[in-house]
């Protein structure tokens, strides 16, 4: 969900700039900063983000430029005129001298400058910040997709790994039914005069190496593992999913390492723990 946008666009004499900025949340959390001409379409915006962003804590500013040149305050030369004709005749009737400086006396009377302010927005203008809060939406959507292309090809890879691990534990998983069988055996012989059922060991063998049997955790781990890959390539704008996918992982990887009784299954265990852990970090920046 990171990402970063930005567009400027001209409107007469005024520079429209947008700039957006998303990093990552499990929901659409907008904030703007708006230019009190467009206060009005804040709505709007917060909607046309939501809808084409999805999610992430997104920060939104836009904000207008006016040309100086033209933007400058004008002097009201007709009042100019009338404060000159007021204080000459204000100095010939009491006998004042007159200003030596008339113009920087005038420009300190009352109103001499004056300023109109853009408090208006015609459709024209909106339109043209529209195109750029577009433009700069589609900048995101850019920096986004190449941040998802690494991203899928990491998790693809993370989750190669995991199945990869998940085939080496079948070679110590048949040694060790066999390791069980001899400890228990060697475990009786070392109890001075004992009598045991031997059918009725092998009742038990079974029924305490079914309780350690992980057929079914491979399995479901397999299923997940390829759901999780399906996902990631067919669908867009699932972050979500593919984290409840990545803890379904975990369970099956979990109950595999409690059934495991093998040092160095329990090894393998930790491993696919650790690269499943990675792709729950980066899952966050999925959108």
């Amino acid at each position: 969900m990171t990402g970063f946008g930005k567009a400027e666009t001209i409107f007469e004499n005024k520079k429209i700039h947008v700039e957006i900025k998303s990093l990552n949340s499990k929901t659409a959390d907008i904030q703007t900063r708006v230019a009190p001409i467009f206060r009005e379409k804040d709505i709007i915006i917060r909607q046309l983000l939501a809808n084409r962003l999805v999610r992430g804590k997104i920060d939104f500013s836009i904000w207008m430029e006016k040309d100086t040149a033209t933007d400058a305050a004008q002097i009201n030369a007709a009042l100019v005129e009338n404060y000159h004709q007021q204080i000459i005749a204000i100095a010939k009737q009491y006998g004042i001298e007159e200003p030596k400086d008339w113009f920087a006396s005038l420009l300190r009377m009352p109103d001499i400058t004056s300023k109109v302010e853009e408090d208006v927005l015609t459709d024209e203008l909106w339109d043209a910040a529209l195109n750029a809060i577009d433009r700069a939406i589609e900048d995101i959507i850019d920096f986004r997709n190449q941040e998802g292309k690494a991203l899928q090809e990491k998790f693809l890879e993370k989750a190669a790994n995991i199945e990869s691990l998940m085939l080496s534990i079948e070679p110590y998983e048949k040694e060790r039914v066999e390791k069980i069988r001899q400890r228990i055996e060697e475990g009786l012989k070392n109890i001075p005069n004992v009598e045991y059922d031997r059918n009725r060991l092998e009742q038990e063998l079974i029924y305490y190496i079914e309780k350690l049997d992980i057929s079914e955790e491979k399995q479901r781990l397999t299923n997940h593992i390829n759901y999780f890959r399906e996902t990631i390539i067919n669908e867009e704008a699932q972050g979500k999913k593919l984290g409840f996918i990545a803890q379904e992982m975990g369970r099956e990887i979990n109950t595999t390492g409690s059934k495991s009784n093998n040092a160095e299954m329990q090894n393998i265990v930790v491993k696919m723990k650790d690269e499943l852990e990675q792709i729950k970090e980066q899952v966050l920046n999925a959108l």
